[in-house]
């Protein structure tokens, strides 16, 4: 699935020392930065390393234009934040985490090229590719439709949108299929995200069923949805699979995954026209063939978002 100021930033990094695997994804959202939630508690990091055998592959990397083979380097704008994505374990000051990381750091590999990684929010990414701040962008980008028309995606998982409750809720029961469900209910999500996206453009729906809208509440820190979900403040968490799935595995989050809403592919983001999604697409595709890919996604829980080969700018699900 996010502006913040370096002070904000400097206060949320004492926040995810403690919060590291509870905070929220966001298809196309992250955040460096979070509130403490009640109840917060860190997990340990998952010490295997899938990627350290990782080695060039020549068809790949000869797919890379000229002028980035000779530089051997490559931008990331890369959001980072939230498990089991990307976050920072052990404090800003320290090496990033999660599937994402790996999955960036294994395709470089295969394409003989050094990351030049830098932490920036969702919403700053995907401007900046067509500056040539950044050569490509990760962040759990959900592809759609409206980011499609200047965005180019190159697919690497399948997660999605889906929703969670806090531990015990007795308003939402069961799987959420219909957002009629939500209404009367105070909704929190990620800002600039999908979810609220989704939300906003569906507001509507509760009217013609002749019911109570929703209400929406917009979070530019991740950490702070759980505090509000936690404090009864908001009802109910909008966000990604494989986040809400993740966190609720959590017992110090007390929330409750209600299920798959909406799928989405989500892939690495390149400005419009980029020279270098057939190189990235290669990489993963060499990636899923040697296993490299499948022991990523079983490292981080997310072996049910695999892909069976790279897509370049897929049409959204429908």
């Amino acid at each position: 699935m996010n502006t913040r100021t370096i002070s904000g930033r400097l206060r949320g990094a004492a926040a995810l020392a403690l919060l590291p695997l509870l905070t929220l994804t966001a298809c196309g959202s992250g955040d460096t930065g979070g509130t403490a939630a009640v109840g917060a508690q860190a997990s340990p990091v998952p010490t295997d390393d899938p990627v350290a055998a990782v080695r060039k592959v020549d068809s790949a990397a000869a797919l890379l234009p000229a002028d980035v083979r000779e530089a051997g380097k490559l931008k990331v704008g890369s959001s980072i934040g939230f498990p089991p994505g990307a976050y920072y374990p052990n404090g800003t000051d320290k090496a990033p985490a999660g599937q994402d990381i790996d999955l960036a750091d294994a395709v470089a590999k295969v394409l003989g090229v050094e990351l030049e990684r830098q932490d920036a929010s969702f919403e700053t990414i995907l401007p900046a590719l067509g500056s040539g701040k950044y050569d490509f962008g990760t962040g759990n980008f959900g592809v759609t439709a409206e980011r499609l028309k200047t965005i180019d995606f190159v697919t690497y998982i399948n997660d999605g949108q889906g929703f969670a409750v806090k531990r015990g809720n007795t308003e939402l029961k069961g799987k959420v299929t219909d957002l009629t469900q939500l209404c009367g209910l105070t909704i929190g999500t990620g800002a600039g995200t999908t979810f609220e996206a989704t939300l906003t453009a569906q507001k509507g729906v509760c009217a013609k069923a002749g019911k109570k809208p929703y209400d929406v509440k917009v979070y530019s820190e991740n950490a702070a949805t759980l505090t509000a979900l936690q404090q009864g403040r908001i009802d109910v968490i909008m966000s990604t699979i494989n986040g809400l799935r993740y966190q609720a595995a959590q017992p110090a989050s007390q929330t409750a995954f209600l299920g798959e809403f909406h799928r989405l592919d989500v892939g690495f983001a390149f400005k419009k026209g980029s020279p270098l999604t057939k190189a990235f697409q290669a990489a993963v595709d060499e990636l899923i063939k040697d296993g490299t890919y499948s022991r990523i996604l079983k490292k981080w829980g997310t072996s049910a978002s695999a892909i069976d080969a790279s897509r370049i700018n897929p049409p959204e699900h429908t």
